[in-house]
């Protein structure tokens, strides 16, 4: 029978350097997880530090910029209400001036075409069977 116990001696170092392999995986684990712990814990810290209060100013931010933009909205409406009411209160005040105006033109053409037909009976002019002349600007 051959010897085996150089076999047995390198089989009993293979199995220690396994165990002690499978010691520094298990340290490894709990180490990683006592960091990722520490980390997490830190970032906790951070954020309740540095994270909340930012984010509880930007929150009152918003809000404040919320009511400023309601208040421009609701300005701008009423703006552009009083403008619009304003343009057709224009628009019934230049039709009514251009009414009165031409109103007041033909009184006063007929006015003075009653005064030409009477300066005209009176004189006892021919020139009735003449056409008038065409108006400037009219063909």
């Amino acid at each position: 029978m051959p010897d085996l116990s150089t076999t047995n001696i390198l089989l009993g170092i293979m199995a220690a350097v396994s165990v002690l392999e499978a010691l520094v995986l298990i340290g490894l684990g709990v180490g990683g997880f006592l960091a990722y712990r520490r980390a997490m814990q830190l970032v906790t810290d951070l954020e309740s530090r540095q994270v909340e209060p930012l984010r509880q100013k930007v929150e009152g931010i918003l809000a404040d910029v919320k009511t400023v933009t309601s208040r421009v909205t609701q300005q701008t409406e009423r703006v552009d209400h009083a403008i619009s009411g304003t343009i057709e209160r224009v628009d019934e005040t230049a039709e009514r001036v251009k009414d009165s105006v031409v109103d007041k033109m033909n009184s006063a053409v007929g006015v003075v075409r009653g005064v030409r037909a009477a300066i005209m009976a009176v004189l006892g002019s021919d020139s009735r069977h003449d056409p008038p002349a065409p108006a400037a600007g009219r063909l």
